[in-house]
């Protein structure tokens, strides 16, 4: 029997696709035990900006002294990251032992079997961006009992001259309707009370498919799953985000009123040069679009400063798209330069201390804005369901409301997995405290 230790850094998917690598190992004998106790670490790492890189390549130096001491623990390095760095990592590291790519999560389990049963280094890395060697696990194993996320899609065709995901997760394919239908059932049946579907850009669901369905067909499917309470789904592309989504957000009642809608930059020349195929007023008249039909709305985005030639004018206009359109949160990032993509090598690259400071100004008129919307919410009760203990503070739980907003109430942890009404009775910009009632 060998033990593992799993850790994960970045995205959704990240921690979807390691929850499934989790249960394959447990279905297969493997033991998961602490980091120190492991004969296998499986780390799990982002590539989309360069902080997160370097998280990762500063934790693989970290094993040096225990591996030279007795070859053990084996590492194994996945997800894009492992994409991104390739073979480098095998030949930096001698105890990264084995290096795949997001597409070859099929050929996972097998390959760590062998990496710790035998001396060899494995390449699983992907070359045919339309190749893709799926793991057919529902995830049994999972960081949280009551919450699951499924992926329904994989790699995206829209290359965004700042992104890296085409170039590190292959192109858009969307999953059988069937698999995804039948994982959803599977996972309720385990005890989950809410699924959130992932995909670089979910709207796009079904276009690869001969005969669909779409995106809003399946979402309403997925809605409709017996003894399913909430559906969520990150994220959306703006321009593919259509009338028939709002409809069925709107219609049916597991479908939580929350979206994700990057906009990324609120002027039109920096949109332009990061190939972002709409405009700002294109994306003012979406939010009036599902406003209109959902008025009580969570409504989040992604939104980049210093990119490439971005004046001061261009960043103004981000500040005044942020006051006009007032989202409940924005997660915002100074523009990281990531190699093999357009704007790497673009002109006009701003000083460190610019994107800085501007990231700093955007944040501070956010959070202003954010905390307006969450104090307006005192005296409102939701319907939360209690998914965790807080991290901070004795008898706390912690859960969400159908906004998406982050409640910690007192509990007992008898709760957990529950659903309860919750009054809101204090307000930050990060969360919303209350009690139950």
């Amino acid at each position: 029997m060998h033990r593992f230790c799993m850790k994960v850094y970045g995205c959704q998917m990240n921690v979807y696709d390691s929850d499934r690598v989790r249960t394959a190992l447990m279905r297969r004998g493997w033991r998961e035990a602490e980091e120190e106790d492991a004969d296998l670490v499986v780390i799990t790492g982002c590539s989309v900006r360069a902080k997160a890189e370097q998280k990762v390549w500063s934790d693989l130096g970290r094993y040096e002294a225990s591996w030279r001491a007795g070859r053990r623990p084996v590492l194994a390095l996945t997800g894009c990251i492992a994409q991104s760095l390739g073979k480098r990592a095998l030949s930096r590291f001698p105890w990264v032992r084995l290096v795949s790519g997001p597409r070859h999560i099929g050929m996972l389990p097998d390959g760590l079997e062998r990496v710790v049963a035998e001396d060899v280094k494995l390449d699983l890395l992907d070359v045919d961006p339309r190749e893709f060697f799926e793991l057919d696990e529902v995830t049994a194993r999972r960081e949280n009992p009551w919450r699951a996320y499924v992926t329904i899609a994989y790699g995206c065709d829209n290359f965004c001259t700042y992104c890296i995901v085409p170039y590190v997760r292959g192109r858009f394919l969307s999953r059988p309707a069937p698999d995804v239908l039948n994982e959803v059932r599977a996972l309720v049946e385990d005890g989950v009370r809410e699924v959130t579907l992932l995909g670089q850009n979910v709207n796009s669901y079904g276009r690869d498919l001969s005969g669909g369905p779409t995106f809003a067909e399946l979402l309403r499917s997925v809605a409709r799953t017996p003894g399913l309470d909430r559906v969520r789904f990150v994220t959306s592309l703006p321009q593919d985000f259509t009338r028939d989504i709002v409809d069925v957000m709107a219609e049916e009642p597991a479908v939580c009123p929350s979206l994700n809608l990057p906009i990324q930059s609120g002027s039109d020349r920096v949109l332009k040069r990061m190939n972002r195929r709409y405009a700002r007023q294109e994306f003012v008249e979406k939010v009036e679009m599902v406003r209109g039909a959902l008025p009580e709305l969570g409504l989040t985005t992604d939104l980049i400063v210093g990119f490439p030639g971005e004046t001061e004018e261009d960043f103004e206009d981000s500040l005044s798209a942020l006051s006009e359109i007032r989202f409940d949160l924005v997660h915002s990032a100074a523009y990281s330069e990531r190699e093999g993509t357009p704007a790497a090598t673009m002109p006009g690259a701003l000083p460190q201390e610019v994107r800085l400071d501007r990231l700093t100004r955007l944040n501070e008129l956010q959070d202003g804005i954010t905390l307006s919307i969450n104090r307006a919410l005192q005296g409102r009760t939701y319907r939360v369901l209690a998914d965790g203990r807080a991290p901070r503070g004795t008898g706390l739980l912690q859960g969400r409301t159908p906004t998406d907003k982050v409640v910690i109430f007192p509990g007992d942890e008898a709760l957990l997995g529950r659903f309860v009404d919750v009054r809101i009775t204090e307000a930050e910009s990060w969360c919303l405290h209350g009690e139950t009632v």
